[in-house]
């Protein structure tokens, strides 16, 4: 009996046992940026969360553990996930550094066992690479690879979300080679699962998975404006060799966030095409 098999168990609460992949909704935006549309207020956010039973999974920030926790109580409950990091990277308000040119920092929020005495399942965390000071770069790895033994030790799934550092700045941030360097460095490291951002085509983005042996879940990002494009992004995702997707804003924005997790459940689960949905 060891810390492997809480770990196997929490994993299967995030990425569903039977099909080995996952929906998880990421609703921890205000740690980064302040408010977001759907989630600005607790009115709001208990709104969202009433409509997000069918999630395998839900990501918030440590602040918003005490108000959701009810939430995850209970049998056939989704997967319980934690932001574990602050970032200033691309923020749009208060934006540091001059005429918005910056590296960015970071910050662990919350320890492990702090964690995992709060009974969640995995954490997430950033890996940004690619700073034009090379310290920058070592300090992430160090610190997601600190992260990652510490939560092997006491049976705690985590999620790496590599990014560039220089993303914002036209670096090519976005292309396979780009995304195969870093995700494949993220599950050398030791993440059980990778969240990494869509490079645009299926054609684009199935060399990334085929190089990295760790379930990739794809970020939602900006859009979503459409269940159907949501839908079909998750598609795309599941044709490239994705495990599933972590959607933000494309569900808690959504008029109807319920319908919209039944439909991703439906495209990632089933493999139901996006046009035969149905609601």
């Amino acid at each position: 009996m060891d810390s492997r098999t809480g770990k196997k168990i929490r994993l299967g609460r995030v990425l569903d046992a039977a099909t080995k992949r996952g929906v998880v909704v990421a609703a921890s935006h205000g740690v980064m940026s302040g408010p977001p549309a759907g989630l600005r207020t607790k009115a709001e956010i208990a709104n969202v969360f009433a409509q997000l039973d069918e999630a395998d999974g839900v990501m918030v920030s440590p602040g918003m553990v005490r108000h959701t926790e009810d939430f995850f109580a209970g049998r056939n409950r989704p997967g319980f996930v934690l932001h574990l990091d602050w970032k200033n990277h691309g923020r749009r308000i208060y934006t540091p550094g001059q005429d918005g040119r910056s590296e960015g920092v970071l910050a662990q929020l919350a320890s492990l066992e702090e964690v995992a005495a709060s009974g969640i399942d995995a954490v997430m965390t950033y890996m940004y690479l690619g700073q034009r000071d090379s310290t920058l770069e070592r300090a992430e790895v160090e610190r997601n690879a600190r992260i990652v033994r510490d939560a092997e030790r006491l049976g705690l799934a985590v999620i790496i979300e590599p990014r560039s550092a220089l993303e914002a700045e036209g670096d090519g941030a976005v292309s396979p080679e780009v995304l195969s360097l870093y995700c494949r460095i993220s599950a050398d490291i030791g993440a059980d699962i990778v969240k990494v951002i869509w490079n645009g085509s299926v054609e684009r983005f199935a060399p990334v998975v085929e190089t990295c042996y760790a379930p990739i879940l794809v970020a939602g990002g900006p859009g979503g404006e459409s269940p159907e494009e949501t839908y079909q992004l998750a598609a795309d995702s599941i044709e490239a060799g994705a495990a599933g997707v972590m959607f933000g804003r494309r569900v808690f924005r959504a008029e109807d966030p319920a319908r919209v997790l039944r439909g991703l459940r439906q495209v990632v689960h089933h493999d139901v095409a996006p046009a035969q949905v149905s609601g």
